[in-house]
């Protein structure tokens, strides 16, 4: 199923996009995952939101992405999130695609951290990342840092 990309600035989101994407990531990472947190953490203002939808305008796919120096030295890339109803398709691959050529277009070509749940690190090699330091937990999950040259 073909996705629309969308890349833009907190201050250029509608409210109706912003809900959207509170809505998906409250759904994964809290209830699914059953992790209570504080997901609305102070720094969305400062991110680039890709948003991915499907042709009846659900928001299928969402990640916020960083320039250098704001949640990490490097730019960075986080909340990747895919919506449960459409997993299995490849959406994942094609959302961290998209994520990472969208970092390039913004911030130039150069190295990306992520903070990674530890049952991804395959995916996640699979682009190129490279787990880097010590193993974390966060939020009672275990997580990795990794860093894509």
């Amino acid at each position: 199923m073909p996705l629309t990309w969308t890349l833009k600035p907190f201050a250029d989101l509608t409210t109706t996009e912003l809900y959207a994407l509170l809505q998906l990531r409250s759904e994964v990472f809290v209830v699914e995952q059953t992790c209570p947190f504080q997901d609305i953490d102070g720094l969305d203002q400062t991110a680039w939101h890709l948003l991915g939808h499907v042709p009846d305008g659900e928001l299928a796919a969402y990640a916020r992405l960083f320039g250098p120096g704001i949640a990490y030295a490097e730019a960075s890339i986080g909340r990747v999130v895919s919506s449960p109803r459409h997993r299995r398709t490849g959406l994942g691959r094609e959302l961290l695609r998209e994520a990472i050529s969208g970092v390039e277009r913004q911030f130039g070509s150069q190295p990306i951290q992520i903070g990674a749940q530890l049952y991804l690190q395959n995916f996640y090699e699979s682009f190129g990342f490279r787990h880097v330091g010590e193993g974390y937990l966060e939020d009672d999950i275990p997580h990795i840092h990794m860093l894509r040259a």
